[in-house]
């Protein structure tokens, strides 16, 4: 057996979580010396730079007047399976269950079971909103049985695809990670100038500003806080709750206090320039947006509903909250932001756990091992 095998990763090429995680552990793999595919419908946003070992294939989907919608799954699945054949791939590792896990299957059916893998990684949403959807319920289930193997982002996302679809074929976990040499805290006072004033703290949020996020009680927390301290918040990211969180600020007398700065990639920059990340989500499967600010060792008020309790160790390397409780993420906030010492030791304690525990080489050995595992067996049922 090829001890490098040849993957095949298809994710979404946005700003999410998923497709982020996705790229980066492509971009690991092609640095450890795997040859590394990339079937998207557009090139992700964190492979902007040529890299040794990967390939970009973009889905071209075919357009015809009968159809209302355009077929993309079924163009993915043709898509997978011509570039498993042509550069001879082992593994196709999607993320995101649908449609990925679907197109994947139907290329493995049409390679062959005995030439072509299929691992799927769940991410959350795809589980807790999209795959219980009636229309998608009983695909969802199908797919992740299908699988050869199937990997969740964290125990919680485990459990409740467990509990959900009551699946029993074996899901491991293999967590998300971070490239703890770009998220780092780095000093640039020029750059923290332009959003905040001497003696002013600085908040952020970022995120997709979907309603599993939560964002209006950003504004409320942050209303909160700026009662008591002099204080500016930075919004990252685009989506539909936006002018929900607009309308909350102006309410409370707030948005001229708020720099809306959209769509930004280098994420790496920004999260150091915070002296506090909110993110109070509904819910989190895992909470990547939370990994990266410790990483750059800044202090973090997440949920406590999800799996980010799997790596926040509450009031030690951040703060652990219930989404819709404003009193207590408040608290925690005045807490940390006026005490420098406890600012500093917290910033210390997250960026010292994320390198000790969710570094990217680690994470990646760990689906290195995976695929030779799945190599090892026969095909799926």
């Amino acid at each position: 057996m090829n001890p490098n095998p040849k993957i095949g990763i298809t994710c979404y090429p946005s700003q999410g979580g998923s497709g982020i995680v996705a790229s980066e552990l492509g971009l690991s793999l092609a640095a450890a010396g795997y040859e590394v595919h990339f079937i998207t419908s557009a090139l992700p946003v964190r492979l902007r730079e040529y890299a040794d070992n990967v390939f970009f294939h973009q889905v071209d989907v075919e357009h015809y007047p009968v159809f209302t919608h355009a077929p993309y799954t079924l163009s993915l699945a043709t898509k997978m399976s011509d570039v498993a054949r042509h550069h001879d791939l082992d593994i196709l590792h999607v993320h995101y269950a649908i449609p990925h896990a679907a197109s994947a299957f139907l290329a493995r059916e049409m390679v062959g079971r005995d030439r072509l893998k299929v691992v799927t990684t769940l991410h959350g949403t795809d589980i807790t909103l999209v795959g219980q959807k009636p229309g998608y319920f009983a695909i969802t289930r199908f797919m992740i049985e299908q699988s050869d193997a199937t990997t969740a982002v964290s125990a919680f996302l485990r459990d409740e695809t467990k509990r959900i679809f009551g699946v029993e074929n074996p899901i491991e976990v293999i967590p998300n990670f971070v490239d703890c040499r770009r998220f780092r805290p780095r000093a640039d006072p020029a750059l923290r100038a332009r959003f905040a004033e001497p003696g002013q703290k600085l908040m952020l949020h970022a995120s997709n500003f979907r309603e599993v996020k939560n964002a209006p009680m950003v504004v409320d927390v942050f209303a909160r806080v700026a009662e008591r301290t002099e204080a500016r918040l930075l919004l990252l990211g685009e989506g539909p709750e936006l002018p929900r969180v607009e309308q909350r600020a102006a309410e409370l007398g707030v948005l001229d206090r708020i720099l809306f700065l959209g769509q930004v990639e280098d994420l790496e920059r920004m999260l150091p320039l915070a002296d506090l990340v909110l993110l109070p989500s509904r819910h989190e499967s895992f909470g990547l947006v939370a990994l990266e600010a410790m990483a750059c060792g800044t202090p973090v008020i997440a949920t406590d509903r999800g799996g980010t309790g799997e790596f926040i160790d509450p009031g030690v390397n951040s703060f652990l909250c219930d989404p819709f409780d404003a009193e207590a993420m408040t608290a925690c906030a005045l807490r940390i932001l006026g005490d420098p010492e406890a600012h500093a030791a917290m910033a210390e304690a997250a960026r010292r756990d994320v390198n000790a525990r969710f570094a990217t080489a680690e994470i990646r050995d760990r689906y290195a091992s995976l695929y030779r595992r799945v190599l090892e067996t026969g095909p799926a049922r």
